[in-house]
């Protein structure tokens, strides 16, 4: 195995969009291709809709799990404004996988502020790789918009040189059986974005 300098990853999404499963996929991708790997979760209010963040560490040699501002070589977001949220995390030449569903807090919601409908123009704005995906569109797709983190995995692949058949071994370690045909088609469709 070639020496690998340790690379950070964020996790970002609302309580219920699968964010604490994908960073399962990702520990479990990891070890099994002989990596260190520290995975940390902070689920805040994520009963209530609120923020679930997860960052994964790996590489030869893994201190600590914490991602500090400015660290990450890339961030998922499973929601548009988590990724406003979470930006400055990012390291100078990141990028950023976004989904590009909205999901209303309770603010916007009640009518006491605005949802931001530019917020991925606005981060391309600070020249900053992004790559937004209709996530739920191909995990209703696939055959159950439950799998948006599994079409996320999928876009994330493509930047994440580990084989297919390493991706396939985690998702089936880490999805309930009942669901594996659909997180496989799911997997598939993000792959090809």
């Amino acid at each position: 195995m070639k020496c690998v300098m340790t690379k950070s990853i964020i996790l970002v999404g609302v309580g219920g969009q699968g964010t604490l499963v994908a960073s399962r996929i990702l520990g479990n991708l990891f070890l099994s291709r002989g990596f260190d790997v520290k995975v940390s979760e902070v689920h805040g209010m994520s009963q209530r809709g609120g923020s679930v963040v997860t960052y994964v560490k790996y590489g030869d040699k893994v201190y600590s799990p914490v991602v500090e501002k400015g660290e990450a070589d890339i961030i998922v977001s499973f929601e548009q404004m988590e990724a406003a949220r979470w930006i400055s995390f990012l390291k100078k030449g990141g990028k950023l996988i976004t989904n590009t569903q909205k999901l209303l807090p309770m603010p916007v919601i009640i009518g006491d502020a605005e949802y931001n409908s530019d917020i991925i123009d606005k981060i391309k704005g600070m020249g900053i790789n992004v790559t937004a995906v209709d996530a739920l569109a191909l995990a209703e797709r696939a055959g159950s918009v439950k799998a948006v983190n599994v079409v996320l995995m999928g876009v994330l692949s493509n930047t994440i040189e580990i084989e297919k058949e390493a991706w396939q071994k985690a998702l089936e370690e880490c999805v309930p059986k009942k669901a594996l045909e659909i997180n496989i088609k799911a997997f598939a469709y993000g792959k090809e974005v």
